[in-house]
């Protein structure tokens, strides 16, 4: 629906449709003419803890006439959204108030991997919060795109590489586990993160024994 005249008005003859839909996992509503009322029906598209599936990703690029009401609304929304995992608000005049409270909702959320930021009025300001959301809460977060804002290249390039260096751990992780699963004699020694493998003959023995 990205650039259609939608308006809220348009959105709510939709929204009856919207809610039942057994697989809508994606909505694009950018350059809708969207406003708060807007908003509050797409909320309802995000249900908390489970409660039903709902979306996984959601586009309002280029809404300029939701207001920071609004904003503040989807925040909560997306905090406890069980589903969400792309969120893109680009070109939005959003400023550093409405970054703030989206900061709280990524520390919140579980789920949300991707938060596109571009061209929405943001200073060093914004940046700072955000930098120190992705340095001391572990977050899902993978993706920050913050471009064409007033925010310095070292703040963005210290955001990325956090951001990098939490996936790194992440993929780390999983091949532990996938290695684990393969071979059982794989066992994590609690004292380090150092991987034991169990190769000795008392092992060998024990095998045959069962065998046996």
């Amino acid at each position: 629906l990205h650039g259609s005249p939608l308006t809220d008005a348009g959105l709510a003859l939709l929204n009856p449709a919207l809610s039942i839909h057994p697989s809508l996992v994606a909505l694009d509503l950018g350059d809708c003419m969207l406003g708060d009322e807007g908003i509050n029906l797409i909320c309802g598209l995000l249900p908390p803890d489970g409660a039903k599936s709902g979306l996984k990703e959601l586009t309002l690029s280029a809404n300029p006439g939701i207001t920071s009401k609004g904003w503040g609304r989807l925040a909560i929304a997306v905090a406890h959204s069980s589903q969400l995992r792309v969120l893109n608000l680009d070109y939005n005049p959003l400023g550093d108030q409405v970054a703030g409270m989206l900061a709280v909702a990524v520390a919140s959320s579980r789920t949300l991997e991707v938060l596109d930021l571009e061209g929405t009025g943001l200073t060093n300001q914004s940046a700072q919060t955000l930098l120190d959301m992705v340095e001391n809460y572990p977050t899902a977060l993978r993706t920050l795109i913050l471009a064409e804002n007033n925010i310095s290249p070292e703040l963005q390039q210290q955001i990325s590489d956090l951001l990098s260096e939490g996936e790194e751990e992440e993929e780390t992780e999983a091949h532990e586990v996938t290695a684990r699963e393969k071979n059982p004699w794989i066992c994590q020694n609690n004292s380090s993160s150092q991987m034991v493998l169990m190769t000795s003959g008392l092992g060998d023995s024990l095998l045959a024994e069962t065998e046996m």
